[in-house]
């Protein structure tokens, strides 16, 4: 019995980790988490050539992104919550 919850959460925190936990879509877990690792990458730790990060480099650019990681993590979670329920449902 999965727990749609933790489904949730781990896709929401932690982008694709919820699919894994489910069983049932592996690669494209593995695939979104290996995009958040480099979204993250880029967010806080890639340093221009100015020696700055995005966020300090480009705050626009910094917020975009930052809600659109906020969209698509509010998205994949729901699909998780729909897909443990539908594991448990058989």
């Amino acid at each position: 019995m999965k727990k749609a919850w933790l489904a949730a959460v781990l896709n929401f925190f932690f982008m694709g980790l919820g699919y894994i936990y489910n069983g049932k879509r592996y690669l494209l877990g593995a695939l979104l988490t290996v995009g958040a690792i480099m979204l993250t990458y880029v967010e806080q730790l890639y340093a221009f050539a100015d020696g700055q990060t995005l966020q300090a480099h480009d705050s626009k650019a910094f917020l975009f992104l930052a809600i659109s990681v906020l969209i698509i993590n509010v998205g994949t979670a729901i699909d998780a919550v729909r897909e443990a329920k539908e594991i448990n449902a058989g």
